[in-house]
């Protein structure tokens, strides 16, 4: 029998992401599936969701770099909502309406080109721009996705600035 962490260890070692979106593992070593389960807001942290700011879906399995690109980018205003997997990515998109997605290509239940393709083939999603941010090779990836419809294609680690210029240029 899997021994479940703590409440207290629960509250240390995850990061709350957004309504109804599972918790982000932080430096556990667990799968999201086996130890992830939904929050609800209080009162308190809804504050901390700026209204007016551009929302941002980050799609990455990797709980290190998505805690990163948390810091980073709720530090120059934007909100986030995260998704681990695929399938997940795909209902995130749709449920939270995001300005524009940072997709990772390597990915469980759906790499990161079956999400960009779903993206653009379902209407509510298919103007939402995605930069593509992924560890694979520049050579052989950037032009499959630009052609699917990337609007943008990093190999990680990319540098602060340029992805918030583009970040930016993209969603204003």
């Amino acid at each position: 029998m899997t021994k479940r962490p703590s409440a207290r260890k629960e509250t240390r070692d995850y990061l709350a992401v957004r309504e109804g979106i599972k918790l982000m593992p932080l430096l556990c070593g667990e799968s999201h599936a086996t130890v992830c389960q939904p929050i609800k807001f209080t009162p308190a942290n809804r504050k901390l969701a700026n209204a007016s700011a551009k929302k941002l879906l980050v799609v990455d399995d990797d709980p290190i770099l998505c805690l990163g690109l948390n810091v980073r980018l709720r530090a120059n205003h934007y909100d986030l909502c995260f998704a681990h997997e695929g399938e997940a990515a795909l209902r995130v998109a749709l449920i939270e309406k995001p300005d524009l997605i940072l997709l990772d290509l390597s990915l469980p239940r759906g790499d990161g080109y079956f999400v960009l393709h779903s993206i653009k083939m379902i209407p509510e999603l298919a103007a939402v721009p995605v930069i593509v941010l992924t560890a694979r090779d520049k050579f052989t990836d950037e032009s499959l996705c630009l052609d699917a419809g990337a609007k943008r294609f990093f190999e990680k680690p990319v540098s602060n600035g340029l992805l918030l210029k583009t970040i930016e240029e993209l969603v204003n």
